[in-house]
């Protein structure tokens, strides 16, 4: 008698709206299967609100999903083309390591790419071998869960597989397998990439396809394409604003890694910055600091000015006028951004309305964070509960002037102090993913294979600004080291 295998319904539910563009924007492609795939951290909350059944994804069927070696039904699987800029080189690039299964329709009709990441080679990988090692994986899924903690747009990580198999970098090191979740892979590389590659008709199909997708409100206006581009604009300005405000250091801001739906993607060189410097950089690649954390909005104008660039056929017939309304949009990005910097650090200040003399406040602080050496976190972590005593401003005489101005700020609005109080703690995160925390974590999985380490900074990550006691070691600052840290693609 045979024995009945009971069935689980997984939850899949793709669609392929991306696959139904042009041939020539990808490849249809099967990830590579791998030996002996073993799951090492699954995101139930998020699987969760996708619709998935977390049972289902923990079983050997799931297993065989995240790593490549089983294609649910309804996926069509393909590695998208685009290109880009980088380090303001342009190149032709493309999904070298990483399969697009499909979009996912939840339950609520959200849709949300489904991306496996070190699934193997595509016809973009560029002499590479398309495989991924275990702590890069572990590192994006770290950052991009304290990303979202923090309420900064960003792609997310649905869970992570090793392979069983090595791969070779400087040394052997386990391969592994990213699920990524994305509201969409459309970068400024994909449009560049169209608009060197293709003609204007599939130009128009992909800003069509961007629009319907991201942006539908805005299909009816007069100049859609326009309308498009100062809505990424728009998106990159909050975007950038809020990585500036938590000191979070991209690392690798190619305009291949600037999404038109405004998340963070491409965790590779990426670090939260400790003493507060405008010329902080932790890349290894990054030799002359161009996406050092004081250059992040600056480099943000110059790829969106590339965007506007592959839309100009599109905004206006006459080249001329495409060009001035184009570069009028780019314009108001400066605008828009140091507005909602602004906006931001107010609240981290605990100021509700606006003074002309706020911004003289806020350049006086940060002035002196750099002066001094004072870490960016936990300075206002201090300010917030009042311990100025505890940082390195403290006794300076240029602080103090400072700090009775701030107090006399604070009593000016109507506002009472434990409403500031709120506005500060709901607006300075008690920890980020401190860059020794996440090593230390990194450490323990990939060399002892000790996943606790992790899952406990993840827990401490999820909500930052809680302010709860096992947050309290976690805010500390690492041991001195003369050697500065220094982060890595992981390619």
């Amino acid at each position: 008698m045979i024995e009945k295998k009971e069935i689980i319904e997984t939850g899949w539910n793709f669609h392929n709206s991306y696959a139904h563009l042009p041939k020539s924007f990808f490849t249809r492609i099967n990830p590579t299967p791998v030996r002996l795939p073993k799951l090492i951290i699954l995101n139930n909350i998020l699987a969760k609100s996708l619709g998935l059944n977390v049972e289902a994804l923990q079983s050997n069927d799931g297993l065989d999903v995240f790593a490549g070696n089983n294609i649910p039904e309804g996926s069509f699987p393909i590695a998208q083309a685009y290109a880009g800029h980088q380090f303001g080189h342009f190149t032709m690039l493309g999904d070298g390591r990483a399969v697009l299964l499909g979009e996912q329709i939840t339950l609520s009709g959200e849709r949300f790419d489904i991306q496996l990441k070190g699934s193997g080679r595509t016809p973009y990988s560029r002499g590479g071998d398309g495989r991924a090692s275990l702590g890069p994986m572990l590192r994006e899924y770290i950052i991009s869960e304290a990303m979202y903690g923090l309420g900064i747009p960003t792609t997310r990580s649905l869970a992570v597989v090793t392979t069983g198999e090595s791969i070779i970098r400087e040394t052997r090191l386990p391969g592994a397998i990213l699920t990524r979740i994305a509201a969409s892979h459309i970068r400024v590389g994909t449009f560049q990439y169209v608009s060197k590659w293709s003609n204007a008709e599939e130009l128009k199909a992909l800003a069509d396809y961007t629009i319907q997708r991201h942006f539908s409100y805005i299909k009816n206006d007069e100049n859609p394409y326009l309308s498009l581009l100062k809505e990424v604009i728009k998106g990159q300005a909050e975007l950038i604003a809020k990585w500036q405000l938590v000191g979070f250091v991209h690392g690798v801001m190619n305009t291949d890694n600037m999404t038109i739906s405004g998340e963070t993607i491409d965790y590779g060189p990426c670090a939260f910055m400790d003493t507060y410097s405008l010329k902080t950089v932790f890349s290894s690649i990054d030799l002359h600091g161009r996406y050092a954390y004081g250059n992040q909005p600056d480099i943000g104008v110059w790829n969106l000015s590339r965007f506007a660039e592959t839309l100009l056929p599109l905004i206006h017939e006459n080249q001329d006028k495409a060009v001035e309304l184009a570069q009028n949009a780019v314009l108001d990005f400066t605008k828009l951004y140091h507005n909602n910097w602004m906006a931001g650090m107010r609240a981290k200040l605990g100021l509700f309305n606006e003074e002309t003399q706020d911004e003289s406040l806020i350049e006086d602080l940060i002035s002196m964070m750099e002066k001094y050496s004072a870490d960016y976190t936990n300075t206002f972590r201090e300010l917030t509960f009042d311990k100025v005593e505890d940082t390195v401003l403290v006794g300076k005489t240029e602080f103090t002037k400072w700090y009775d101005l701030w107090k006399a700020r604070l009593e000016r609005q109507q506002e009472s102090k434990d409403e500031s109080h709120e506005l500060m703690k709901n607006s300075n995160p008690a920890v980020i993913p401190r860059n020794h925390r996440v090593e230390e974590a990194l450490e323990a999985a990939v060399e002892k294979g000790d996943y606790s380490v992790m899952e406990r900074l993840l827990n401490v990550l999820s909500k930052p600004y809680s302010y709860s006691p096992e947050q309290e070691e976690y805010s500390k600052l690492p041991p001195p080291s003369t050697c500065p840290y220094r982060t890595f693609c992981g390619t």
